[in-house]
């Protein structure tokens, strides 16, 4: 028998009398020192069936079927023993560590309860295990971030602190549900390594889910692929990528951004150059708040972007690429020289600056957290219309309703609030928001990482149609270095603040110069 067995589950939320079925006859099974993956888009049914294992959903979920753990019934077990198996026998690890982990308490602390509560360890013995813990999970000098709390962790420490804390028990089965997602490659590539390790020393079964094919092939030995609530195919790794049967599966394989984008013209106009960029925060200290170092966020960065063109931006979180566009946008202070469409415009004021924001415009990572909740989409992408204004004539709503038509959006959404929409069409209204401006330059921070693969698809080929169409200048920043080769003219590769290498999109990638880029490439395979 399986360590995990689910058998014909099927799970349903119930919501002012009506039922909504969100999970039909899954079933599956994880083996001691076995991966298994379970794959699909957003709201395929992934992370609810696996909170099914141990009753995790809310009271409006209605369950029927099967989950057995070593034998024992999961669905309608007592309070009791679900309380011995969660965190025990069976630990989860989520995808956003920030969100799991208590802002408020130290990581000795948080580790600490969890020896506490499931094994009663306390005192000298949990420290010793918890070091133990820290260690096992690649932190470094482990001693010293005791006291630490989340915030002062980079997001590699803080997934390998839930890891930690996921494994403080030894459970026999581990559920890791989007552990990567968030992350750098060269820390996913690590945070995999660390699993699969982990899996083997420890003799544990992982169920991993995710909804990148990438990760999957490199960890999985089995794959279920999940549908609307259904599992359309399931076998082993190497089986399912290399004769796919479903079509569903066979669209998920191919769903990899490819192809260039359409060349610069030769007369392009400049849009934007700087000199020897400098960003630079002080570090103060003391009674009289004296500056006593800096952090050197951006060190002498130079570049230039076209009418056209787009220039990516590659690196690890802390790298600086985000700051450096914020500084080419004139949103943060900086030094050395900014140049947009030919006028210096590193001394200009507020009252100048605000008749180029305009023709500056820039989407965020995170499509949901970039939108207000209270408006609906259509007064979300006028807002900078009631600012800068509507050519002479024309309707808010109809320059509303054809920048939706062009982003692939239905213009009768356009009184919908964001909730009602998809990821990848809440990115689109981010993008559209952008767009209805008609910019010259527009700054794309890690705008497809929150998205399904084959939504970002999607989103590569609208951004280079914008493109062609409009001669808009692209920074994109990003982690993705598939999803920068798909957009990307000119590459810039930050590390530390400093660029350590920029050059054209096909020789960065064909013949990389420097140690950090070909670790960057190697972490992409």
């Amino acid at each position: 028998m399986a360590l995990l067995q689910v058998k014909n589950l099927n799970v349903g939320f119930r919501q002012d009398g009506k039922l909504t079925q969100a999970v039909r006859g899954v079933s599956f099974s994880v083996d001691r020192g076995e991966t298994v993956a379970l794959v699909g888009e957003s709201g395929s049914g992934k992370s609810v069936s696996a909170l099914s294992t141990v009753s995790l959903l809310g009271d409006s979920a209605e369950v029927s079927g099967s989950v057995t753990y070593d034998g024992q019934e999961m669905i309608g077990a007592s309070e009791s023993l679900l309380r011995k198996v969660r965190g025990n026998d069976i630990s989860f690890i989520f995808q956003e560590p920030m969100t799991s982990l208590n802002p408020l308490h130290t990581i000795e602390k948080q580790l600490g309860e969890s020896l506490a509560l499931h094994q009663g360890i306390a005192g000298s013995t949990a420290r010793a295990r918890i070091l133990e813990l820290l260690d096992k999970v690649g932190i470094r000098d482990a001693e010293s971030r005791l006291g630490a709390y989340p915030h002062q962790l980079s997001g590699g420490q803080r997934q390998r602190v839930m890891i930690a804390m996921a494994l403080a028990n030894q459970p026999d089965v581990l559920i890791a549900d989007e552990p990567t997602t968030a992350l750098d490659v060269t820390i996913q590539a690590q945070i995999l390594d660390l699993l699969a390790g982990l899996k083997q020393t420890e003799r544990m079964g992982l169920l991993f889910i995710t909804h990148d094919l990438g990760i999957v092939r490199r960890i999985a030995d089995r794959v279920c692929v999940m549908q609307n609530g259904e599992i359309v195919e399931t076998g082993p790794t190497a089986e399912i990528f290399a004769n796919p049967q479903h079509p569903y599966t066979q669209k998920l394989l191919g769903a990899e951004p490819t192809g260039q984008p359409a060349p610069v013209p030769a007369d392009a106009p400049l849009i934007a150059e700087t000199q020897n960029l400098k960003v630079w925060f002080p570090i103060t200290a003391g009674l009289l708040r004296r500056t006593v170092g800096h952090v050197k966020a951006v060190n002498d960065a130079t570049l230039q972007i076209h009418a056209g063109e787009t220039v990516g931006i590659v690196g690890e979180s802390g790298s600086g690429k985000t700051t450096l566009a914020l500084a080419i946008m004139r949103l943060i202070s900086s030094e050395g020289g900014i140049v947009y469409m030919g006028q210096d415009i590193r001394g200009w004021k507020v009252r100048e600056l605000r008749r180029l924001r305009k023709d500056m415009q820039i989407v965020f990572q995170d499509p949901y957290g970039s939108l207000s909740p209270r408006m609906t989409a259509a007064q979300i992408i006028s807002e900078g219309l009631a600012i800068h204004g509507v050519e002479d004539g024309r309707d808010t709503r109809t320059v509303v309703a054809e920048i939706m038509a062009e982003v692939g959006l239905d213009p009768l959404s356009m009184d919908r609030y964001p909730h009602e929409f998809s990821g990848g069409q809440r990115q689109r209204i981010a993008i559209a928001r952008a767009m209805v401006l008609r910019p010259k330059l527009v700054v794309l921070d890690e705008p497809t990482s929150a998205l399904d693969m084959t939504v970002q698809v999607q989103i590569v080929e609208l951004l280079r149609g914008l493109q062609q169409k409009y001669g808009l200048a692209f920074l994109f920043i990003s982690h993705d270095l598939k999803v920068v080769r798909a957009m990307s003219h000119k590459v810039l590769v930050m590390k530390q603040g400093d660029v350590v290498e920029q050059g054209t999109a096909d020789d960065l990638f064909e013949r990389p110069q420097s140690d950090y880029t070909r670790t960057l490439l190697q972490a992409t395979h």
